[in-house]
């Protein structure tokens, strides 16, 4: 039997990395197999384009790392603005480990792919749109369990979600641009500003290697028997987060 073969994978690691540092448009087939360190011939064994390999590195990246990360960022074991206020601290956390590596503010690989060619590639523009619609509903239920506490007051929680998700997106798209770490550094604050929470009411942000301690403590706890999954938001920089 034959020895198994990385390279799909490696054509998806490559491609996300290179697409996120340089752009969509720079970046060239030639570019991704020389990184990936797969022959050309194997490239168009996996994938017909590389608008379809854009595709399937978003939906990879989701699938086997954005969600899980969101999914224990957001736990509702954790309470509503503690969610919200780690999540906006953890943006500037990524990006402070991204800018290590890298040497430059990244930002959203999703957003960014999703503005460069939103009118260009009806595929990619649509799994763009899906993903960052999932993540906007976290924001959402956040803000709904925040108003059945009392502590976020009552309104159209899609809308003030909508507001939260465009100041955490804006704040990464201006830090790349203008290659600025403090930009995102108020996001905690600016979010509970936005959301109308009383100064008495704004929790700390949860220390990076406190998640599991606070998630067994927290009052809003999980129902009896249900797994609690505590994050560990400084385990790998997000690609946002994404």
């Amino acid at each position: 039997m034959g020895r198994t073969s990385d390279a799909k994978e490696r054509l998806l690691e490559a491609a996300l990395d290179l697409i996120w540092e340089r752009s969509y448009g720079v970046v060239t087939i030639d570019n991704i197999c020389e990184a990936a360190k797969v022959k050309k011939g194997s490239f168009y064994y996996f994938f017909s384009s590389k608008a379809e390999l854009a595709v399937a590195t978003l939906n990879n990246h989701w699938a086997n790392y954005g969600r899980a990360k969101w999914d224990e960022m957001f736990s509702p074991s954790l309470p509503p603005l503690v969610r919200i206020r780690t999540f906006m601290q953890s943006v500037h956390d990524s990006q402070e480990e991204i800018r290590a590596e890298y040497g430059r503010v990244l930002g959203c690989p999703c957003f960014c792919l999703g503005t460069e060619l939103a009118h260009d590639d009806e595929a990619l523009r649509s799994v763009a749109q899906d993903i960052l619609a999932k993540q906007l509903r976290y924001f959402e239920s956040a803000i709904r369990d925040a108003q059945a506490e009392g502590v976020v007051n009552p309104g159209d929680a899609s809308m003030k979600a909508r507001c939260l998700f465009a100041l955490f997106e804006g704040s990464l798209a201006q830090a790349r641009i203008q290659d600025d770490l403090e930009i995102l550094r108020t996001l905690p604050d600016t979010a509970m500003d936005l959301l109308g929470v009383a100064p008495a009411n704004i929790p700390a942000c949860l220390p990076k290697v406190s998640c599991a301690a606070a998630a067994a403590t927290s009052p809003a706890s999980a129902p009896a028997g249900s797994p609690v999954s505590a994050p560990d938001i400084a385990a790998t920089p997000s690609l946002a987060t994404a």
